[in-house]
């Protein structure tokens, strides 16, 4: 019988510099973020004579300062490093543990590419990309201005990137300390995200794909405006729907947590609201950036009205690619209104 709710079997997480064991052989770390999502959960998994990390922090000095605490109190030497997606608290350090130790770095490629693509700030990922799109789904001046004087933030995250890397791709199986561990890959919140799940220990990695608490931030980026981000999510978690109940989920933020059914159910039925919500809102035409506040309730500082704008935008292309809205160019400006209001025909976009 599926629950309909989470259970936390590690209630409490370590405290900073320290790892706990969650299962044999699987570590528990946690570390700092300077944002209103205050942490990121690390994993570090006893390899045979060495380590495997999964997921590595934001680059920055107090972060790095923490993992030489812990890295410091280990004999094992760190072998193998697993970068989930491309984010800056996710890569931030892959290339600087893997100097230090000699670590091999594994990812899958679309977050590669995507990563470097934006370190060195390619055309259509670049800020002025980022701004044209923002721009073109209704941001005011004032708030791209600020958006502009962030420059780039990705490259203050990830200092330095990996010359190469081990390829991960859906379907892959790797051993980590004698267990395999299944590469399931997920879309919607970046471009290849790869989850881990170990059979033989009932152990899923979750990455940013099923979180406890907050809901997985869904985005529309400036180089694929019409990407159906909030479809490809939901039919991403709906892959987890085969595990085990007593799966543990070592989530990136939160906590652990038994309940992987039960999460999916209230993620679905959360998308469900916001795309109720959302059409309320649509009967008159609005573009993305008069959404914010009907979809975020609070104030939002410059990095929040980056991932708030993208998901918006996110919701508003749902609604649109599956008939609950239609879209079209109003003097430059994109505008959705649902469909059982009466539209002129849309204009085409360019």
């Amino acid at each position: 019988m599926q629950t309909t709710t989470l259970s936390h079997p590690h209630p409490c997480p370590p405290a900073p510099g320290c790892t706990l064991e969650v299962a044999p052989g699987v570590h528990w770390l946690r570390l700092a973020l300077p944002w209103s999502l205050d942490h990121i959960n690390l994993w570090l998994l006893e390899d045979g004579a060495g380590l495997c990390l999964v997921d590595t922090g934001l680059g920055d000095e107090p972060t790095r300062t923490q993992l030489d605490q812990v890295f410091a109190a280990r004999t094992c030497p760190l072998g193998r490093i697993i970068a989930t997606h491309y984010h800056p608290d996710h890569l931030g350090n892959a290339e600087w543990l893997a100097q230090r130790s000699g670590a091999e770095v594994w990812m899958a490629t679309g977050e590669y590419l995507l990563a470097q693509a934006l370190f060195h700030q390619t055309p259509g990922h670049d800020v002025a990309a980022m701004l044209a799109h923002f721009r073109l789904h209704g941001l005011d001046e004032v708030r791209l201005e600020r958006l502009a004087a962030r420059g780039n933030v990705f490259r203050r995250g990830v200092p330095t990137l990996p010359a190469h890397y081990n390829r991960l791709a859906d379907g892959d199986v790797i051993t980590i300390g004698g267990r395999r561990w299944r590469c399931i890959v997920g879309y919607g919140h970046s471009p290849e995200h790869i989850a881990l799940y170990c059979d033989e220990a009932r152990l899923l990695i979750s990455g940013d794909m099923l979180l406890p608490r907050i809901t997985t931030n869904v985005a529309v980026p400036a180089s694929s405006p019409n990407e159906d981000a909030v479809g490809r999510f939901l039919a991403s978690i709906d892959r987890f729907a085969d595990l085990p109940a007593d799966t543990l989920v070592l989530p990136a933020h939160g906590l652990p947590f038994v309940g992987v059914h039960a999460r999916i159910g209230q993620l679905h039925a959360h998308h469900q609201e916001r795309d109720a919500t959302m059409q309320t809102a649509l009967e008159q035409a609005c573009c993305a950036a008069d959404l914010l506040s009907t979809l975020f309730r609070r104030e939002l500082d410059p990095h929040q009205v980056m991932f708030a704008m993208s998901e918006t935008i996110a919701h508003l292309n749902h609604l649109w690619q599956n008939g609950g809205a239609r879209r079209f160019d109003d003097h430059g400006r994109l505008r959705f209104q649902a469909c059982q209001n009466a539209l002129p025909p849309p204009t085409p976009l360019a």
